[in-house]
């Protein structure tokens, strides 16, 4: 998660995610929300794209999690949108911030690390789906 109230703070990372829109399927909403949130087009087609289900937040909400094999993908093309903040709360003034402020490849166990606690189970379901037993 990007912005001043995450930098910094464990558990933190997120997969990227939003609501789906009228009309749009998974698939597409997965697509358009890597799109916006990175700020590249995901390196894969619609048809690449694997369902690793339902995870529980802390929160109580669900998220869909969906995934792609994308080798070769270079985490320094990542170019966040921004979105605007009150800072400090109350105050009638706006900020500009990334929405997400880090990108990088990490070994499994550091992902297990920096995902919020959530979104960890997805970790599981991708190396089963892809195979891997890291």
């Amino acid at each position: 998660m990007g912005g001043p109230f995450w930098r910094n703070r464990p558990r933190a990372w997120t997969i990227p995610k939003g609501l789906v829109e009228d009309g749009e399927d998974p698939v597409t909403t997965a697509l358009r929300e890597f799109a916006e949130e990175i700020g590249v087009p995901a390196p894969v087609s619609g048809t690449d794209v694997v369902d690793l289900g339902e995870f529980r937040q802390a929160s109580g909400k669900r998220v869909r999690v969906l995934a792609a094999a994308a080798p070769g993908f270079a985490v320094d093309v990542v170019r966040s949108n921004t979105v605007l903040l009150e800072l400090p709360r109350g105050s009638g003034r706006t900020v500009e911030v990334p929405e997400v402020d880090d990108a990088r490849w990490v070994p499994v166990a550091e992902a297990r690390t920096l995902l919020v606690a959530g979104q960890v189970a997805a970790v599981d379901a991708l190396l089963l789906t892809f195979g891997r037993d890291d």
